[in-house]
């Protein structure tokens, strides 16, 4: 059965930030992830790790003014500097301090007037710039195609153009985030692109949701057991982020989960 981890950004609303750590915990959860942790002191987010047994496996490296739309600013190149500063100064101490292996460096908005090649151009350039940067830490760097649905004019929107991108980069470090959601939004044949990019060794992440509503995966069209069967064909070893909106309490709501640890323990050896 694959490993998960409990995305703290999403789940767990009912409860103050600091305080969904023991929830997941709680809940079973070995493993976090979450969009940003800067609104708290690095010292802070490591303890409540450590005191509830939590690995921190991902987090996003500044997006600019998010609360004001802002999705990213690594394709914007008046914005370089600033990107620059975000990760030697924030996403990296960050990831360090919270022993968290691998940054999600998101792409940004397509501003109007500006042609998409101008600023594929000054993304790959960040990222090739960031991957070195995070290499010297040994961490990975990772971008990930978002659906135009939730996020309209975001920069990158296909695996085949993500998984292009880190081949044309050429790092070992940047690697791709798969999330099963927006990928059906956009693509579908989800099990068909999980066979395709995993043997690559591209992958860096996967991160699921229900589809359409983004709430408990058990709930829309994508057949989640069947997928996680493929993942455990595909020998996927990495965490799964379960990166949705619970439809009520997020404890209420593991059926899910439950049912896939009972149908793992039920198989035989």
């Amino acid at each position: 059965m694959p490993r998960f981890a409990a995305n703290l950004s999403m789940m767990y609303p009912e409860h103050a930030f600091l305080d969904r750590f023991a929830a997941a915990a709680a809940d079973g959860f070995e493993a976090v992830e979450f969009l940003f942790p800067y609104d708290f002191e690095p010292a802070e987010i490591a303890s409540r790790l450590a005191d509830n047994g939590l690995q921190q496996v991902l987090f996003n490296a500044p997006p600019g003014d998010f609360a004001g739309g802002e999705r990213g600013i690594a394709c914007l190149a008046e914005r370089r500097d600033e990107f620059r500063r975000g990760i030697l100064e924030q996403a990296l101490p960050y990831a360090l301090a919270l022993r968290c292996p691998r940054l999600h460096v998101m792409a940004g908005l397509m501003p109007a007037g500006i042609a998409r090649a101008a600023l594929r151009e000054v993304y790959l350039e960040n990222l090739a710039w960031a991957a070195r940067e995070a290499a010297s830490a040994g961490l990975d760097l990772l971008i990930e195609p978002i659906n135009t649905r939730d996020m309209p004019g975001y920069l990158l929107n296909r695996q085949g153009e993500a998984h292009q991108i880190v081949e044309q980069i050429g790092a070992p470090n940047l690697k791709v985030q798969m999330d099963l959601y927006h990928c059906q939004i956009v693509e579908g044949d989800v099990a068909m692109k999980l066979r395709q990019y995993l043997p690559t060794g591209r992958v860096g992440h996967l991160q699921i949701a229900g589809v359409p509503d983004r709430h408990e995966p058990n709930q829309g069209e994508l057949n989640y057991p069947y997928l996680f069967e493929q993942l455990d064909l595909l020998g996927w070893q990495g965490y799964i982020g379960c990166e949705y909106r619970p439809r009520a309490g997020t404890s209420a709501g593991l059926a899910w989960l439950q049912a896939c640890k009972a149908s793992t323990t039920s198989q035989p050896r």
